[in-house]
């Protein structure tokens, strides 16, 4: 186990500096290698048939850039402590900093609320479209704050409480880990025909790293609720309800707290490239959807964060 204080001084370090753009970042170097792992693949893809062959191969890809990812972080810690106890320390507390991204969540959020604000609705869409992949060029203030919400929501586990609960079970290489999991979703975890068979190994062990995660953050969550004034009973009755209905086993259960913690409909049509997709709506329209809805999943994302942090931390205490 990593020690509580490690993990909650990364916390504090992404929340105080985020992730400044002169220094290095891990992704960057995952999305590189991604890259070139799947390059070599689709060499040897030409002679297989569509399906299970290339879904098989398709697991080499996972297989090869976490297990590099984890294995170069394990060694650099080792090699660092092995000259400084105190350098590995710090080097493992801002490598951890690196796989959480509340405030980088956060000042999307703002940013999009900021520019409702101001009355600038095209400035919204595009700091929408930054962070979405959705097209948003012609959405309305609701559908806008509703893209808002829910990328808050979602991201909640995939930016904050998994890359938590891996760094306290394994420290900086097992959260990074993780990210480079997270990583190869956003980048080849997709439904298309490029990458149906291809990324369907690294989707669901995206599925499979986020479970537990995300059903340990139902708890902060439905606090957080009940003490910033919001209905935890109606976001409860929401999980249960509508949390299924998502495409995804986990997001499904964040986007479902929210919603019914903010008395909101989230999901419904989006369009990608100009297609309509329908995916089924979450939550009741108890209350309009205005900019200040993106303030309040803001407060829920900030608080829930770390709630879940101090749990994790005091759970690390105890059993270190």
């Amino acid at each position: 186990m990593i020690p509580a204080l490690t993990l909650l001084l990364a916390c504090a370090v992404d929340s105080l500096v985020g992730d400044p753009r002169h220094l290095p970042h891990p992704v960057v170097g995952m999305g590189w290698w991604i890259t070139r792992v799947e390059r070599i693949l689709r060499r040897g893809m030409e002679s297989l048939r569509e399906g299970w062959p290339i879904r098989l191969l398709g697991c080499l890809l996972p297989l090869t850039v976490v297990g590099t990812v984890y294995t170069v972080s394990y060694f650099l810690l080792t090699g660092v402590e092995s000259f400084s106890w105190w350098a590995a320390r710090l080097l493992e507390v801002w490598l951890i900093s690196t796989t959480i991204a509340v405030k980088g969540l956060a000042d999307a959020g703002r940013g999009i609320l900021h520019a409702l604000e101001a009355g600038d609705l095209p400035g919204a869409q595009r700091a929408l479209a930054m962070v979405v992949g959705r097209d948003t060029e012609h959405l309305e203030e609701p559908e806008v704050v509703r893209g808002a919400v829910e990328t808050v929501a979602e991201n909640i586990v995939d930016a904050v409480t998994s890359p938590l609960f891996y760094a306290a079970l394994g420290g900086a290489p097992l959260a990074l880990a993780y990210r480079a999991v997270n990583t190869l979703d956003s980048m080849v975890g997709y439904k298309d025909e490029r990458y149906r068979d291809l990324g369907w190994a690294s989707a669901r062990l995206d599925d499979l790293a986020n479970w537990v995660p995300a059903r340990l953050t139902i708890l902060p969550m439905l606090a957080v609720l009940a003490l910033t004034g919001h209905s935890p009973r109606q976001a409860w009755r929401m999980l249960r309800r509508d949390a299924h209905k998502h495409p995804s086993p986990n997001s499904g259960i964040t986007e479902s707290l929210m919603a019914g913690g903010l008395g909101i409909q989230l999901g419904g049509e989006n369009r990608y490239r100009g297609i309509l997709s329908r995916r089924a709506t979450l939550g009741d329209s108890l209350l309009p959807k205005t900019p200040g809805n993106i303030r309040e999943a803001v407060r829920v994302l900030i608080l829930s964060s770390w709630l879940f942090a101090c749990a994790v931390a005091f759970f690390c205490y105890t059993v270190s």
